[in-house]
């Protein structure tokens, strides 16, 4: 998370940075005025503005510290129409205005990368050195912040560079700490917070005697609030907690000096309650957390206050109630908190509260919904992920540093005397020629060997692709060939092996000793095995061989059938089987007979992997693309160490029912075969409890649902 608190202002004019710190529109531009004023009256030598401009510029300042920006760019564009001859600093404090309205009230930032440049473009215009360096710095300033904003990075830390460069040694401690507070959020969004740390302190201290203006005062504290922030981040806990308090402690002292807004400085503290909340969060001190989040959003939730602010520090306090399991306070606040969001944008509240709407829904057992927003979630997140990866790829400190030496390449070349540039002009194409000429001449002897060279390598190419082509088409057929003897073995034992299942049938009445009948349902038990055996092998071969005869087919029926068929098979273990089918009709293109197949396998192993008396859940859900059906039971799942293997053919991982019954290991890597076949995918997942739960899905037919109908749900119950 990326520092959360009240922003302050920029020397020179409206520089805001776009950043993760949000707050008060009329502070923000409150805090605008004050700083390129503070600037202007330090700067003696400016030319200053017209007489004629300096009421507008009065009244235009008034309107936008009265939270009025419209108004005051529609009167200044009036105004300026009727003042016959503006100067340049009239014309630079005008874009200025229109720079700020854009970047801060309308958030068009190409829009306000336009008046940034026509404010550079007038600072070129400047007629002293003092009145060039002042808007200069100014412009560049803005420069840097839209180029920011458009994630522009190089261009950015360019124009901060080359403001910086001309400023640093024209400008005061004021200006100087607009710089290093741009580099502390730079490095704070990079991940860099112990370097961040460094910068905002310098921030700090160069900001240190500037405390009269009510904007200064805001920008201390907030200093002092993304300093406790880079230490939190840091796992330093202790540093943040005494930043915290120190930024408290500050406004405290200075509050009242500015009583003429009051709620501007509860707006602050508020803030910082909501930061510091977190640190004790880490700490496991919920209660005392949870009691500066409540202060946090009664203060920020009203009107005109830091909303967005609220919206984070609810989010906060909606994942303790979630860690805490109060269901209720977490359910209540996030759909208090939806309202909110859906009026007053934030990207990155919407992205946590999916996130605990989801973990809210899985807890509920309702799947469907905990999917559907956790898909959101991870949709807002990869978003968020993939803006913040463009500056972390950016290496601010190397890039200022490659500047910083250009900017001295360049002043000793100013400085070279004209003939030596061109004598070392003339001795680089002299070289560049000969160079040419040696290359040249040595790549067209070179090239005949090349010729040779690749000619046999494309000879040797073409063997090697003839041999591994040969090889292949002989693996293939004796693939072909296991498959054949493998059928015609399965083929030659069933018969007999069936008949000695039928002959242990007939034995049955027969008068025989007791063990005597043990020895003959050993044999009959022993030939159904071998038969299930084979009947799986067979299967395995035609899987790999016959061709899908895919026809149209209602999911909800075939998954009605499934079930019905194998209740009575759970009821000899006093079983039940619940049902959940899609709303109306659903009919995709699948082979019937292999996905009852498939359907077959995975409920009958959640019969024989459950105990007696146990719960079998078949659940169908709708996603975009898919159909998912998925079987939970409540057995003794899938331990760890069998989780790669078990669906692979024969696998080690089989292991015998509850009841004792046999298991060959096949029969999952049947269905696996046979829905990949269909384009499908399946897999499984361990249940928080106890048992496991399998998954198909099925691609879903390129159109809409046939007719809707009610909610349809059956239980199929043991008798």
């Amino acid at each position: 998370m990326l520092p959360k608190s009240l922003i302050l202002p920029f020397y020179g004019g409206p520089l805001i940075f776009k950043r993760a710190l949000y707050s008060v529109k009329g502070l923000l531009l409150l805090a605008f005025l004050f700083s390129f004023s503070s600037c202007r009256e330090k700067t003696t030598a400016a030319a200053g503005y017209s007489d004629a401009f300096k009421p507008v510029f009065a009244k235009v300042t008034t309107l936008y510290a009265a939270n009025r920006p419209e108004a005051g760019i529609r009167y200044l564009d009036s105004s300026m129409n009727h003042i016959s001859k503006p100067n340049i600093d009239d014309k630079f404090r005008t874009y200025g205005f229109h720079y700020v309205y854009w970047e801060m009230t309308r958030h068009d930032n190409a829009k306000a990368l336009l008046y940034a440049d026509s404010m550079l473009a007038m600072a070129n215009r400047s007629v002293t050195r003092p009145q060039f360096v002042t808007n200069y710095v100014e412009a560049n300033m803005a420069l840097g912040d839209a180029n920011f904003s458009m994630q522009k990075f190089t261009d950015a830390y360019q124009h901060y560079f080359q403001g910086l460069r001309v400023g640093k040694n024209n400008l005061n401690n004021r200006a100087l700490s607009d710089y290093d507070y741009r580099m502390g959020m730079i490095l704070y969004k990079m991940g860099h917070f112990k370097l961040a740390a460094f910068y905002f302190k310098d921030c700090y201290k160069l900001s240190s005697n500037a405390e009269d203006r009510f904007a200064d005062f805001y920008r201390k504290q907030e200093v002092l609030d993304n300093i406790a922030l880079s230490y939190k981040h840091d796992n330093e806990l202790d540093s943040a907690i005494f930043y915290f308090n120190a930024a408290l402690k500050f406004i405290d002292q200075k509050a009242a000096q500015f009583n003429k807004r009051p709620y501007l400085i509860d707006v602050a503290k508020a803030v910082i309650y909501g930061n510091e909340a977190e640190v004790l969060i880490a700490r496991h001190n919920d209660k005392e957390a949870i009691d500066l989040l409540e202060k946090s959003i009664a203060v920020n939730l009203q009107k005109g206050n830091d909303n967005s602010d609220a919206e984070l520090a609810e989010i906060k306090l909606a994942q303790v109630y979630y860690d805490e399991n109060q269901t209720a306070n977490l359910f209540g606040l996030l759909t208090s908190l939806r309202g909110q969001l859906d009026t007053v944008k934030n990207e990155e509240a919407e992205a946590d509260w999916n996130r605990l709407m989801s973990g809210y829904y899985l807890r509920q057992q309702n799947f469907e919904s905990s999917l559907t927003y956790l898909q959101k979630y991870n949709t807002l997140k990869d978003s968020a992920e993939k803006k913040l990866a463009l500056l972390k790829e950016s290496n601010v400190n190397e890039q200022l540093s490659n500047f910083e030496k250009q900017a001295q390449i360049n002043d000793l070349k100013n400085h070279a005397k004209l003939q030596q540039l061109y004598l070392w002009v003339a001795v680089v194409c002299a070289m560049m020629a000969f160079s040419i000429i040696f290359l040249v001449h040595r790549n067209w002897k070179r090239s005949k060997k090349d010729v040779q060279i690749v000619n046999a390598l494309n000879n040797e190419i073409y063997l090697q692709k003839a041999n591994l082509e040969e090889a292949l088409d002989e693996l293939s057929i004796k693939g072909l060939e296991k498959d054949r003897i493998l059928r015609t073995v399965a083929h030659d034992l069933r018969n007999p092996i069936g008949g000695i299942a039928s002959l242990t049938l007939a034995m049955e009445d027969d008068d025989f000793t007791p063990d005597q009948k043990e020895m003959i349902n050993l044999i009959k038990e022993t030939s159904n095995n071998s038969l299930e055996l084979i009947n799986e092998i067979l299967e395995i071969t035609e899987n790999g061989t016959e061709q899908l005869k895919k026809e149209s087919v209602d999911i909800n029926s075939l998954l009605s059938k499934s079930v019905e068929l194998l209740r009575f098979k759970a009821a000899e273990k006093s079983q039940e089987i619940t049902l959940e089918l899609l709303d109306g009709r659903w009919e995709i293109l699948i082979s019937r007979e292999k996905i009852w197949r498939v359907m077959g396998n995975l409920i009958s192993n959640a019969i024989k992997f459950s105990p007696y008396g146990g719960l079998i859940q078949v659940k169908t859900l709708e996603t975009e693309n898919n159909i998912v059906i998925a079987v939970s039971d409540s057995g003794i799942g899938v331990p760890e160490n069998m989780k790669d293997k078990i669906f692979n053919m024969f696998t080690e991982a089989k292991r015998p029912g509850t009841a004792g019954e046999k298991s060959f290991g096949l029969g999952l890597s049947i269905s696996k075969q046979i829905v990949e076949n269909h384009s499908g995918q399946i897999w499984f997942e361990n249940n928080e409890k106890q048992g496991a739960t399998f998954y198909i899905s099925l691609p879903k037919p390129k159109r809409e649902k046939a007719k809707p109908a009610k909610n349809q749900r059956t239980i199929a119950r043991t008798p």
